[in-house]
């Protein structure tokens, strides 16, 4: 497999505390690798690693087969272009002298009207950086990015506080540059539900630990069906299914999730002998979001 990225048993500790803790991750080339874990599970720290910003406590990583502590990894990182918490732009400069800006600092030529209209700003004329909304500093932002022409862009946290419509144009931008720029991503987030839209491959990670490793299409087939319930008294519910010894869980709003295809027939039968109604029942399948939720052992996203 051609790897962009391989991480080995990657660690830093801070104070003695394990941020990284033995972390190996592998990001095949042309992916849009999701890297999924809560607030302060150790994304940011290694995107910050692996752009070079901090050293590894202990392990390794490669970049475009590159071994980080080769002189030559300066090359590989030119490679790559990175958007880390919030965009570094100019905030007196338009999106055009932002852009001019970065290919004189970076030496190179680049088409910047082109640019603009591929992340969509090509009419911000005179407009300063610092009045444009969030969405459009993001996309400013992954323009600089793209000016010297990267293999594999680093987005970190990219829709944090976007509005829906923000969202999706960032979404959209990133998809439009995966499929005809072949540009790979990793794009970490605590926001499964759009970042399940763009995905290939996931990542999960939780206390500096990579959890699991797993493909887009692989989820799918683990993803299981379920039959989303409500009784009138969900007490009484939950008892009659772990006494029939039909697997369940309960989400945060106290619905009853019973996986596999009960017979609603057969389950109203049992629930009204035990004075107890069925209120609604639909059939659903589980998310990346439940998915991931199920790795942490139920726990819920802080």
């Amino acid at each position: 497999m051609d790897l962009i990225l391989h991480t080995e048993d990657l660690c830093l500790h801070y104070g003695g505390r394990a941020v990284l803790d033995g972390l190996s991750m592998h990001i095949p080339r042309g992916a849009i690798y999701g890297f999924v874990g809560r607030n302060g599970a150790g994304k940011t720290t290694l995107i910050r690693t692996v752009c070079g910003l901090q050293v590894p406590t202990e392990g390794s990583y490669r970049l475009f087969g590159m071994d980080y502590r080769r002189r030559e990894i300066a090359q590989s990182r030119r490679r790559m272009g990175a958007v880390i918490e919030t965009p570094a732009l100019y905030g007196d400069m338009t999106a055009e002298e932002n852009l001019r800006e970065q290919a004189l600092m970076l030496g190179v030529r680049t088409d910047i009207s082109g640019l603009l209209r591929e992340v969509g700003l090509a009419d911000t004329g005179r407009k300063r950086a610092r009045h444009f909304s969030l969405g459009m500093k993001q996309r400013l932002g992954i323009a600089v990015a793209l000016v010297g022409e990267p293999e594999f862009l680093v987005l970190d946290e990219p829709i944090n506080g976007l509005d829906p419509q923000g969202i999706v144009q960032l979404r959209e931008l990133i998809g439009q540059l995966n499929r005809e720029r072949g540009i790979t991503f990793l794009i970490s987030s605590h926001i499964l539900p759009e970042l399940g839209r763009l995905a290939t491959h996931y990542g999960f990670i939780d206390r500096g630990r990579l959890l699991q490793e797993i493909s887009a299409a692989e989820i799918e087939e683990k993803c299981r069906s379920y039959v989303r319930v409500t009784a009138d008294d969900n007490a009484v519910l939950r008892r009659f299914l772990a006494g029939a010894d039909i697997e369940h869980t309960t989400d945060a709003n106290g619905s009853v999730l019973i996986y596999g295809r009960p017979a609603v027939s057969e389950l109203t039968l049992a629930l009204h002998e035990r004075g107890c109604t069925l209120l609604s029942w639909r059939e659903e399948e589980e998310t990346v979001e439940q998915y991931y939720l199920s790795l942490l052992g139920g726990g819920e996203d802080d």
